[in-house]
């Protein structure tokens, strides 16, 4: 069951984790590729020894906050199909970034994480005044427990799992462009190189579209994902840049995440 949850955690991550970039547009707040209230659909299914199965959707929401510059970029991860049917295994994550987009750097995280019976919540607050990230995360099963507190020294801009994927479809980008970005996750912060590695076409909802392959570096010893593995992202080649999928390959199988739907 732990193998099982990896995997699904590897799903949730591939589409969030990897595409955070340390991008400054120079007009941020008019030029955003998505619209206010676009939702982007995701299911992910796992292959291993000739057998796919699905595991997860996630749903992407985007709103503007009402009489702010700021905003509320919710992603829910939610099991599904054979994981639940033969495994009875359920997860659900639930994450909820506010986003300045003046300076284009996250605020505040705000996660639910369900896995079976475990639960845990968590805010993390993003002081760019004292250069820190300020984590707690609180076990709601358990009032007597302690909570989990955790800071760590931040630059800017930064950006959590879910903030990253609107921020790169802000950049410009090209075959052979490589940067560093900045995750944080959990009150760690990770630096993750990334290149833009081809452009090729992928059969998706839209058709058969031209996009960026992006291929980022999470894998391996004090990285983001620490164990053995590849990632690889397809971006539409046009104004939206909207993910179209993620595919990443693990000593556990092969995980496939694809856009299955799209509005505004």
């Amino acid at each position: 069951m732990r193998a099982l949850f990896r995997i699904s955690s590897l799903f949730f991550v591939v589409v969030f984790a990897s595409l955070g970039v340390s991008a400054q547009p120079e007009t941020p707040a008019k030029a955003m590729p998505f619209a206010n209230g676009e939702t982007l659909t995701y299911e992910g299914k796992i292959s291993r020894l000739a057998i796919s199965i699905s595991i997860a959707d996630v749903v992407f929401t985007a709103d503007q906050i009402p009489d702010s510059t700021n905003y509320r970029i919710r992603a829910k991860a939610t099991s599904k199909g054979t994981l639940l049917k033969l495994f009875r295994f359920s997860f659900l994550q639930d994450y909820e970034s506010i986003v300045d987009l003046g300076s284009q750097r996250v605020i505040k995280t705000t996660k639910h994480d369900v896995q079976k019976e475990r639960i845990r919540d968590s805010i993390a607050d993003f002081d760019y005044t004292q250069k820190r990230v300020n984590y707690t995360e609180t076990d709601p099963n358990d009032a007597n427990r302690p909570p989990r507190r955790i800071a760590s020294k931040i630059d800017a801009p930064m950006y959590d799992l879910v903030t990253g994927i609107y921020s790169i479809r802000t950049m410009p980008l090209s075959v052979g462009k490589s940067f560093d970005i900045s995750i944080s996750d959990s009150g760690l912060v990770y630096e993750v190189p990334v290149r833009v590695t081809k452009r090729e076409r992928q059969k998706t909802i839209f058709g058969k579209v031209w996009c960026w392959r992006i291929e980022p570096a999470v894998f391996g010893n004090g990285r983001l994902i620490e164990q053995k593995g590849s990632m690889i992202i397809w971006l539409m080649d046009d104004d939206r840049k909207i993910p179209v999928r993620s595919q990443i390959n693990t000593t556990y199988g092969k995980v496939d995440v694809r856009l299955k739907s799209a509005t505004k």
